[in-house]
């Protein structure tokens, strides 16, 4: 099946704003085994959008046409679609009443615009969206059937996964069950990871499942996606996988599908009734940050302190800046041991981030106090300082994470200048 993706808006033609939609939509597409095979943007005219629309009915057997749903005079999807069909629009009272509640639920007095987001063409098949005020719709132009969706990217992500894949599924004729495994590790890149894994997929039981990866530094993704006859048959087919995935991945393994590595972390924290407080140098606060929005309930993270200089961490914890006659590595020990004494935490965690521009490198040094122990660990990272900061903000994590699971901190990762 031949699927063309149509994103409209003034904004996302001029670059104003980046299109993560189409991304987004033509990965999980493929995902699920649906190609991808046009990808258009159109601005917010109307001659332009006909045009658009006519010529992908004549080459897609489906179009997905994100955005222009909105209650304002420049979304235009509603009527150019029902133009495009050949029908009028008319009001779908169910959706109406949905918009009103929105509002009332809020305490507030609908706009009259918003009356507009309740305009179908006639015919069209309603598609609902639960997170939203603009619904979707499909209907059929030319030969091709046509989804519409809003161009709010939490809106249209759970609106692909829910009510537009099932319905290509159904449309393409394939087996409708589908199953996506992610796992997300960090410290080896994407091409010692695919040698290790060689092989894996042939453990597959009753079918095939398809591997792939998806970088997005620091991090790995490496998913196994397969489609089958029910979500059973694919439970089977992927067991004996999973476990080749974890237990080649290793103590590199932070989580798995929707989970994080703060979130696992602050669980584990928060599992054995334990706090932590963070020091952090070069991170501009991203350590602290993390951990503390994976925090729900507010109480695993209990202190941050974050500088652009060690002195200033020193002053900040009225701790000896030690930086000039004794190793970091030890000092940024220290300072974990006094950060989780300053707020009576049980974990004091400390990272230290500095690169060297001209060089291309930097160092990281994490350090991790507990009662009366003290671990550290250093690292230089190639690249430069943007990349050298992410990196160190991620190990300081991953190597809380790992102690928390009595896991070794020091083993190497492919990032690291060895």
């Amino acid at each position: 099946m031949r699927i063309e993706i149509l994103c409209t808006g003034d904004e996302v033609l001029s670059g104003k704003t980046v299109n993560t939609n189409y991304s987004h939509m033509a990965r999980r597409l493929q995902e699920t085994g649906l190609d991808v095979v046009w990808g258009t943007t159109v601005g917010d005219d109307r001659q332009s959008l006909v045009q658009a629309f006519q010529l992908a009915s004549g080459r897609a057997d489906a179009v997905i046409v994100n955005g222009g749903l909105g209650p304002t005079v420049d979304d235009l999807s509603q009527e150019v679609a029902a133009e495009a069909a050949g029908v009028e629009l008319e009001l779908y009272e169910p959706w109406l009443a949905n918009i009103r509640s929105f509002y009332e639920r809020r305490g507030r007095e609908m706009p009259p615009n918003n009356v507009k987001q309740a305009m179908l063409p006639k015919g069209a098949e309603f598609i609902d969206n639960p997170v939203g005020t603009a619904c979707g719709f499909a209907i059929d132009i030319g030969a091709a059937r046509f989804f519409f969706t809003p161009g709010v990217p939490r809106e249209i992500r759970k609106m692909l996964d829910d009510e537009i894949i099932p319905r290509l599924l159904a449309i393409s004729g394939g087996q409708v069950a589908v199953r996506l495994k992610r796992f997300h590790s960090f410290g080896l890149g994407e091409s010692r990871v695919d040698h290790m894994l060689q092989g894996v997929e042939d453990l597959a039981d009753g079918g095939e499942v398809k591997l792939g990866f998806q970088t997005h530094y620091p991090q790995l993704e490496t998913k196994i996606f397969a489609r089958g006859a029910s979500a059973q048959e694919l439970q089977v087919r992927f067991a004996p996988v999973e476990r080749a995935v974890r237990d080649t991945l290793g103590a590199y393994l932070l989580a798995e599908d929707t989970e994080s590595l703060e979130g696992n972390t602050v669980a584990k924290l928060s599992a054995v009734s334990s706090t932590i407080a963070i020091a952090e140098c070069g991170t501009n606060g991203a350590v602290a940050g993390r951990l503390t929005a994976a925090d729900a309930d507010g109480v695993a993270v209990t202190h941050g302190v974050s500088t652009p200089t060690t002195i200033r961490l020193a002053k900040a914890l009225a701790v000896s800046d030690k930086t000039d006659d004794s190793p970091l590595s030890e000092w940024v020990a220290e300072v974990a041991e006094r950060v989780a004494a300053h707020s009576k935490a049980t974990y004091g965690l400390a990272v230290i981030v500095s690169s060297n521009s001209t060089q291309g490198e930097g160092w990281v040094h994490v350090g991790i106090a507990v009662g009366d122990q003290r671990i550290s660990r250093a690292a230089c990272f190639v690249g430069g300082p943007d990349r050298v900061r992410v990196g160190g903000v991620e190990m300081a994590l991953d190597c809380l994470r790992r102690h928390l699971s009595g896991l070794s901190i020091d083993d190497v990762t492919d990032f690291e200048k060895q």
